[in-house]
């Protein structure tokens, strides 16, 4: 039994002022994937996010707007609750800075650092992001006088304000970086955070009276809490500060703040003073994790090019959006997001090697043992070898997930698809079957498959976790999936034998990429460039020695998996059978007149998979319209139709 033990782990509370984008998406989606693990691991898990709702920027663009600020941010903090929901998001609480709770808890701290002497009244002149609720002192500008975060117009702002003593805390917090490396993550962070501390800390602004968006100062209330100072003690509030001893005394310190790279300077520097002051231990861990750049650029909504992750969701499914982003983006370094390469991933990832080693598993326990997988008896080597790439793989699985190292876990967990994929091929399940003294081999192989298949839907869970119930469903496995703990796989053996398997169900449609042209064209244009390309064709054909093709001419050709849905004889046609052939859900149906009835009876033909060449040209057979070619072998005695053990609708290449 795994030690069970409280984890706490947070995302930053994201900034209402605009729709989220796919970078906020990704951190939350880390976020998710470890919670789901921890749980995985029987541990006490609690995940928070949430709303930074306060401060000037939300103030003017309500006002923008004719509307109150809650009013603007009640409508914006809706969607960002809505995305969460679509994307699968296991959060255990969502905080907002507008909640009486929290308010409370700001208010509190405020007086206890005021009564420590931590807090004094002065008058700041300085110089003010808006955008970013952030200010800076002359040096600290960029090489054109501007916020070093944002790179915008900063204000000089002259007004009354509280001061917390940072300046104080200065040297504590450096120690404290210095003699915990863990503190802060990746290193590089880390090492930014120490040279900045070096350069000195001046006290903290911690009030405005310019606008009255904010919790008020509770010893002076013409003044309002300064952003920062109320949305880092964010992560005190819901686990009970106030209110719950024993709750936060569970909780805290956090195990994790995930944040964004641009802000750990907050998290590592300001967090840790205000703690201090409060005689509170500082968090285990802060990771700031890169930016997610999409084709290359920066997301700016002047270049055009945010990602909007629910149009995502809508179009591919929210599981196959976090696979990606997990997959593909190494964690503490910047990401690319591209539609093409999702697009890939989802083909090759998912439909082919997942979706297909499920298909093929189910679909063979229903053919060769009618449904039901039978004990196994005695092991092969490559029986053998296949429980130890397991074994290895979960091993891997809770190190690297302990680490978090999402990226690497995925990729090691895919190739224990593709190894078990290669499985199939090396024990040739359709050939056991064929011989009745292989009976007991081919229950082997069929078992090993699908206990392989009970591993995977776990191992997976925490980046696809609707994918993974829909496995386990389909497999056919009695117990609640919420149960299920990272021990349970463990153990080579889990599923029983005499498990009724399910119908195979498809995960992932394959998607069928059009090339687009980069500009409108005119008809004439792209006739223009359809007769100089087929001319270079000719030319290109005409050089080939006699009877050899070219890979572009071959590439014209489209063949496709198909499934034999209905047969029946061509009237007055000897030779020839009408197929109704199905490519997979949510294409229509293909007709196909095939001269194969000297060698096939039409009910021999239902459910079987055969290739189609899937655009040749419609032509008529005894006045029957057919639609494509099936693929067969023959040497004018005998004649077999090409069989595939793949889902309708795969691609053959």
């Amino acid at each position: 039994m795994h030690e069970k033990k409280p984890f706490y782990i947070t995302t930053p509370i994201y900034y209402p002022s605009a729709k989220l984008h796919i970078g906020h998406a990704y951190c939350t989606t880390i976020a998710d994937a470890i919670a789901r693990f921890h749980r995985l691991e029987g541990d006490d898990v609690f995940f928070l996010t949430g709303s930074d709702e306060h401060g000037l920027k939300i103030q003017q663009k309500a006002e923008e707007a004719g509307v109150t600020p809650i009013e603007y941010t009640d409508k914006i903090v809706a969607g960002f609750q809505n995305l969460w929901k679509r994307l699968s998001i296991s959060n255990d609480d969502f905080i907002r800075t507008t909640q009486k709770r929290h308010e409370r808890v700001v208010q509190e701290i405020f007086r206890r650092i005021y009564a420590k002497g931590d807090i004094y009244k002065g008058e700041y002149k300085g110089l003010y992001c808006t955008p970013c609720e952030s200010y800076w002192t002359e040096h600290q500008l960029d090489e054109n006088g501007c916020c070093p975060d944002c790179h915008r117009p900063v204000q000089e702002v002259a007004e009354e304000a509280y001061f917390f003593k940072m300046s104080k805390y200065q040297d504590r917090v450096l120690q404290y970086i210095e003699e915990h490396p863990d503190f802060i993550q990746p290193v590089s962070r880390r090492n930014e955070m120490i040279n900045f501390i070096k350069q000195g800390l001046d006290d903290l602004c911690i009030s405005r009276t310019s606008f009255n968006w904010g919790i008020p100062v509770p010893i002076d209330p013409k003044h309002v809490i300064y952003v920062w100072f109320d949305a880092l003690t964010n992560y005190l509030t819901p686990i009970g500060y106030l209110d719950d001893p024993e709750k936060f005394h569970k909780y805290w310190p956090a195990d994790l703040h995930l944040v964004g790279k641009e802000i750990v300077r907050f998290h590592t520097i300001i967090w840790p003073c205000i703690l201090m002051a409060l005689d509170l231990p500082l968090p285990k861990k802060v990771y700031g994790h890169g930016w997610l750049i999409v084709d290359g650029d920066k997301m700016s909504k002047s270049k055009g090019n945010v990602v909007d992750p629910i149009g995502l969701i809508d179009e591919f499914g929210a599981d196959a959006i976090r696979y990606f982003l997990l997959r593909e983006i190494n964690l503490g370094q910047d990401g690319n997001f591209s539609r093409d390469a999702l697009i890939g991933r989802i083909n090759s990832d998912l439909a082919n090697d997942l979706g297909n080693l499920l298909h093929r598993t189910l679909s063979m326990t229903l053919k060769f043992q009618g449904g039901v997988v039978k004990a196994p008896a005695g092991e092969s080597d490559v029986d053998r070898s296949l429980k130890e790439d397991a074994r290895e793989t979960v091993a891997f699985f809770e190190k690297n997930m302990e680490d978090m190292q999402l990226s690497l876990t995925i990729k090691k967990v895919w190739a224990f698809i593709s190894r078990a994929n290669k499985y199939i091929d090396e024990t040739a399940p359709w050939a056991l079957a064929k011989d009745p003294a292989k009976e007991q081999e081919l229950a082997n192989v069929l078992y090993n498959l699908t206990e392989a298949l009970r591993v995977i839907s776990v191992l997976i869970s925490p980046f696809m976790p609707t994918t993974a119930v829909r496995i386990w469903q389909q497999l056919g496995l009695a117990q609640d999936f919420a149960s299920v703990r990272t021990e349970d796989i463990e153990q080579w053996g889990g599923v029983p034998a005499g498990l009724h398997v399910g119908t195979p169900e498809q995960l992932f449609p394959r998607i069928e990429v059009e090339k687009e042209e980069a500009a409108p064209q005119s008809a004439a244009a792209k006739q223009e460039k359809k007769e100089k390309k087929d001319k270079k064709d000719k030319q290109a054909q005409e050089a080939l020695p006699e009877g050899i093709i070219s890979i572009d001419t071959f590439g014209k050709v489209q063949l496709r998996v198909a499934e034999v849905k209905a047969a029946e004889p061509v009237p007055k046609a000897d030779k020839l059978l009408k197929l109704t052939l199905s490519l997979g859900e949510g294409v229509p149906e293909r007709q196909v007149v095939s001269g194969i009835a000297p060698w096939y009876a039409p009910s021999d033909l239902v459910g079987k998979h055969v290739v189609l060449v899937a655009n040749l040209k419609p032509a008529k057979l005894r006045g029957v319209r057919s639609e494509g070619m099936i693929l067969a072998a023959g040497d004018g005695k005998d004649l077999k139709i090409l069989e595939v053990d793949m889902p309708a609708g795969t691609e053959v290449r």
